[in-house]
């Protein structure tokens, strides 16, 4: 069972502390605004700017790689999230990503953050861009993995991706499939993600429901069409942004990391690679010390 949190006492001092806590212990928290009760997990160190995690397609908050969470939250403050309707929050799931991310805005202020350095994996890097380009101030650095930018590249989506990311419940080998590359590498080291991912057996999110699967792959159709001059929109993404994804995604192409990269102002690129979709996952401990660096200098490319 979670905690509910009030708003008004979020600052009280917490016992024991989120430094006792990793991403298999964290309890799971509630807060409440606006009618929504979102749950959230808080780990890592007391200080420092909090690092908001937003998911992949259908996604709650034991879908992350705890060698990632736990690994980033070394030097700062990790929240994990699951926004309007998805797992363990309320409500129903919106279907277009302008409104999930104003959801992460009413739940960033419902903890009184002023602001957060964002990482957005895969349609999380969708809710990740809209957030930031809506909510400007409250967002100091982004990290986007696997994900494009509006009205992207398709060109060399796997046509199986689709039926594959929709089974009831997705196993080991769909996991392989979307994440990873057919190779004896990649997929030695999808496997062990997969053992990762489920060390957690104590409160953990339910899965989520045929509402959000629906809302998110709606989101994702109206994603996909441009909106006034293609990528224009990118130019005023204004934050340090690292862009970080394998060297053959087959869900969302490469190709579109590569845009984000030429289209933000102030980004910088790395692929991996023999990885897909999941590199994050496949090049955990690498992963790790790319974002900490970018997240940790004074100056994000220096």
């Amino acid at each position: 069972m979670g905690t509910t949190v009030s708003t008004t006492h979020i600052h009280v001092a917490h016992s024991p502390s989120y430094t006792t806590y990793s991403h298999v212990t964290a309890p799971t928290l509630f807060v409440e605004a606006r009618g929504v009760r979102y749950a959230y997990r808080r780990f890592g160190t007391e200080a420092g700017t909090p690092l908001l995690f937003l998911p992949h397609f259908r996604a709650g908050m034991d879908h992350w790689d705890p060698l990632v969470t736990d690994g980033l939250g070394a030097n700062r403050p990790v929240i994990l999230f699951d926004n309007a309707g998805v797992a363990s929050t309320s409500g129903e799931t919106p279907d277009t990503f302008d409104a999930q991310a104003d959801h992460v805005a009413t739940f960033t202020a419902a903890l009184g953050l002023g602001q957060v350095d964002v990482l957005g994996f895969s349609i999380g890097g969708y809710v990740a861009q809209t957030f930031t380009l809506r909510y400007p101030e409250s967002v100091r650095r982004l990290i986007l993995v696997g994900t494009a930018p509006r009205g992207g590249e398709t060109e060399g989506t796997h046509p199986d991706v689709s039926r594959v990311a929709r089974n009831p419940v997705p196993d080991l080998e769909d996991f392989l499939f979307l994440f990873f590359e057919p190779s004896e590498t990649s997929e030695a080291a999808g496997k062990a993600f997969w053992e990762r991912r489920h060390q957690r057996t104590i409160d953990v999110d339910p899965p989520s429901s045929e509402q959000t699967m629906k809302a998110q792959t709606s989101a994702i159709l109206a994603w996909r069409e441009q909106r006034g001059e293609r990528y224009a929109e990118l130019s005023h993404i204004q934050q340090p942004t690292l862009v970080v994804n394998g060297h053959h995604d087959i869900m969302v192409p490469t190709i579109n990391s590569y845009l984000l990269s030429q289209r933000i102002p102030n980004a910088e690129l790395i692929l991996y690679p023999d990885s897909g979709h999941g590199s994050l996952f496949q090049y955990p401990d690498l992963f790790v010390s790319h974002a900490a660096r970018f997240l940790d200098t004074d100056v994000a490319f220096s």
